[in-house]
C-alpha cells in the first residue's frame, strides 16, 4: 500500500495542512472539497495512520500529521528541485534573465555580476527591477522573475529556496541640524520615540503586521529608498540606513552617525538570493549569482 503512495497526494496533504481547511486547500489546487477530502481519506488508509483530526470545526493535524508533514514538504521539494534541473539541462542557456533587486543591494556587485553574465552568455538578454521589502518576494513568487536579491524582508515564503550573499552594514543617521544630532553618545530609546522615523515601506502585503527596526510611535512610511535619503539630508526625521549609501554624506558632514542606546553601533542586514523551488537559474543565472558575493 505505501508504494502506492503518489506525490499528489502529499501535495494535497500539505496544501491541506498549510490552509488550515480542505475547503481552502482545494481552493489553492483548483479541485473541489470533496476530491480534496477523498484524496486524504485514501492516503490515511495507505499509510495506516490518521493525519488529522475531524473532530472540530476544522481540521487538525494529529501527531503523526504533524511528523509526517516534514517529510512530504521534503519529498516535494526534491521533487520539485528534481524537475526544475531537468527543465534547466534541457532548455540549455535561458534567452532571457529577469532579476529583481532589493534596493539596498550594491549597485557595483549588480554592474559585476550583469558584465560577467554579458560575457559568458552574449545572447541572454537581462531585465532587472528594483524593489524593496516584499517587492523583492513577490515577483519571485508569482514567476515573474526568476531571481531575487533579497534584504529588506528577513523572511523568505516557504516556496522559495535562498542562497546567503553577503551582511551590509546598517547605520543610523540624521541631519546634523536635527536635534538628535546635538547629543553625545548613546541615546536613550525614549528620545527616539518622540522624534519622526523615517522608514521604508512595502508595495506589498507580505510584511503586513511586520515592523523591521521600528522604534518611533511617529513614523513617516516612504516607498522609496531615494525619497527617504532626501528627508533624512533634509531633516525631517532619523532613520536605518545601509553604510555604503551614506558613506559619502558622512564624508561630506551632510548626515552623521547616531547611536542607540544598548544596540550596536552598527548592526548587519544578511542579503540572499532566492527563486522558486520549482525552477532553479540556468546556467546564465548560476553565472549571475556567481558574481553577487562581494
Amino acid at each position: 500500500m505505501l508504494d502506492s503512495v503518489t506525490l499528489d497526494q502529499l501535495r494535497t496533504f500539505i496544501a491541506a495542512a498549510e490552509q488550515g481547511s480542505f475547503s481552502a486547500a482545494g481552493r489553492k489546487l483548483r479541485r473541489a472539497q470533496s476530491v480534496v477530502s477523498q484524496t486524504l481519506h485514501n492516503l490515511e488508509a495507505q499509510l495506516g495512520v490518521s493525519l488529522f483530526d475531524r473532530s472540530g470545526r476544522y481540521p487538525r493535524l494529529t501527531e503523526a500529521g504533524v511528523a509526517l508533514l516534514t517529510e512530504a514538504r521534503g519529498v516535494a521539494d526534491q521533487m520539485d528541485s528534481f524537475k526544475a534541473r531537468a527543465r534547466a539541462m534541457k532548455d540549455g542557456l535561458e534567452p532571457e534573465l529577469s532579476v529583481v533587486v532589493d534596493v539596498m543591494y550594491p549597485m557595483e556587485g549588480l554592474t559585476r555580476a550583469a558584465a560577467h553574465c554579458r560575457e559568458f552568455s552574449p545572447n541572454t538578454s537581462l531585465r532587472v527591477y528594483v524593489e524593496a521589502l516584499g517587492g523583492v518576494i513577490r515577483p519571485v513568487i508569482d514567476g515573474v522573475c526568476r531571481i531575487g536579491i533579497v534584504g529588506s524582508l528577513p523572511v523568505i515564503p516557504d516556496e522559495l529556496a535562498s542562497e546567503p550573499l553577503i551582511d551590509l552594514p546598517f547605520i543610523t543617521v540624521v541631519a546634523p541640524s536635527h536635534s538628535l544630532a546635538e547629543r553625545k553618545g548613546p541615546i536613550s530609546r525614549k528620545h527616539f520615540e518622540k522624534q519622526v522615523q523615517l522608514v521604508l515601506t512595502d508595495r506589498t502585503t507580505l510584511s503586513e503586521g511586520r515592523t523591521f527596526g521600528v522604534l518611533s510611535p511617529l513614523t513617516w512610511h516612504l516607498a522609496d529608498l531615494g525619497a527617504k535619503h532626501a528627508f533624512l539630508t533634509a531633516g525631517l526625521g532619523w532613520g536605518h540606513m545601509p553604510l555604503h549609501m551614506v558613506k559619502k554624506d558622512l564624508d561630506a558632514g551632510t548626515l552623521v552617525r547616531i547611536k542607540i542606546e544598548g544596540l550596536p553601533r552598527e548592526s548587519y542586514l544578511p542579503m540572499h538570493v532566492v527563486y522558486r523551488k520549482d525552477t532553479l537559474p540556468g546556467p546564465a543565472g548560476r553565472a549571475f549569482i556567481s558574481q553577487l558575493r562581494l
